[in-house]
């Protein structure tokens, strides 16, 4: 199976990138970055500053499926815009390139709360991602909705490292699907929902990633 994996430099998708291309399931990895991956023997590592100009390799690679990982954060992109551009555009402008060029199986990481009717932002674009990939009609959708992330991360992120510190403190009182996912856990559901593509829509919640 050819895999197009979005996100590849990011915490879920570092390690969905590590697991796929360890993994026999998958013949090839296409990861477009914006800087450049290490090598590996079936890693394809299309590099632009701007993603959305790989859109067009969608039709001469034609792979089989998508995992999208791409997420980032108010604070980091700048600006609301710069963040829809890679929370909401992205996804989005990638998932039709894909279901244009014959693709059947998506899957995404957006959040928990995740509802394009919150009065919050961050969970208002997450709705707005899933209702907008939804309505692409891939065959096999899946969405996961996870709590904070936990794991390593390149970057700092001040106060979601915060909150998992927190997460982490109260996690023996805390509901299951209040926890901190590990990014691997994350990463490892994104795979599994591609390998087995099941026909429809489903999400895989919080405490399914534990």
């Amino acid at each position: 199976m050819k895999l197009l994996l979005l996100g590849a430099t990011g915490l879920v998708g570092s390690r969905a990138l590590k697991l796929a291309l360890s993994d026999d399931a998958f013949s090839e990895v296409i990861a477009p970055t914006r800087t450049p991956l290490a090598r590996s023997d079936k890693l394809v590592n299309p590099v632009a500053s701007r993603l959305e100009e790989l859109t067009p390799l969608l039709a001469s690679s034609k792979p089989h499926a998508v995992i999208c990982a791409l997420g980032t954060t108010q604070a980091k992109a700048g600006s609301k815009e710069a963040f829809l551009h890679v929370d909401h555009e992205l996804p989005v402008a990638f998932g039709k390139a894909a279901h244009a060029a014959g693709v059947e199986t998506y899957a995404i990481v957006t959040a928990m709360g995740a509802s394009t009717g919150s009065p919050f932002f961050y969970t208002r674009t997450k709705g707005e991602v899933e209702r907008d990939i939804r309505e692409i009609g891939f065959r096999s959708l899946t969405i996961c909705r996870p709590s904070l992330i936990g794991g390593e991360r390149n970057e700092a992120r001040s106060a979601e490292g915060a909150a998992l510190m927190l997460t982490r403190l109260l996690a023996p009182i805390l509901p299951k699907k209040l926890r901190a996912n590990p990014a691997d856990a994350i990463a490892a559901a994104l795979l599994g929902a591609v390998i087995v593509a099941k026909p429809g829509c489903r999400w895989i919640y919080s405490e399914e990633m534990t």
